[in-house]
């Protein structure tokens, strides 16, 4: 059972993940013993998946865009498996409105953007899609 001080945790660590359990312990009003345990225990009930670094997106190399993509009548998940097996998707959400799904990309080169909408273009079951390639990114 997460309660609120659980929740409070994990929404300093999603801030950053790297800060110490006593600088936690501090903002949390809490003991660092406690902020411990419960990071303990938020891991192992799996609520805590796992730590990652988060990269500022304009120091990132490459290509990133957002592929909107409509299926054709039940083959969405056909679509999904292929896309999957594509290196360049980073990640496929199922979405509501005009289009089926959302693809992320992230190639290294115009190049390889260029090769990544042909291969996109040639999944049986995709009716249409909209790219739009990832200029900028604020921070919020």
């Amino acid at each position: 059972m997460i309660d609120a001080l659980d929740r409070e945790l994990i929404g300093l660590l999603r801030a950053d993940s790297r800060k110490p359990a006593a600088t936690l312990a501090k903002a949390l009003n809490v003991s660092r013993g406690t902020v411990q345990n419960r990071i303990d225990r938020l891991a192992r009930d799996g609520a805590i998946q796992g730590f990652t670094i988060k990269t500022r997106p304009d120091t990132a190399d490459g290509v990133r865009a957002i592929m909107t993509i409509a299926v054709e009548d039940e083959r969405s998940g056909a679509v999904v498996r292929a896309l999957r097996g594509l290196p360049e998707v980073a990640a496929v959400h199922t979405t509501n409105g005009r289009w089926d799904l959302v693809a992320e990309l992230a190639v290294q080169t115009l190049s390889a953007f260029s090769d990544a909408l042909d291969s996109n273009s040639r999944i049986e079951g995709i009716a249409a899609t909209e790219t739009s390639i990832l200029l900028a990114t604020q921070k919020l």
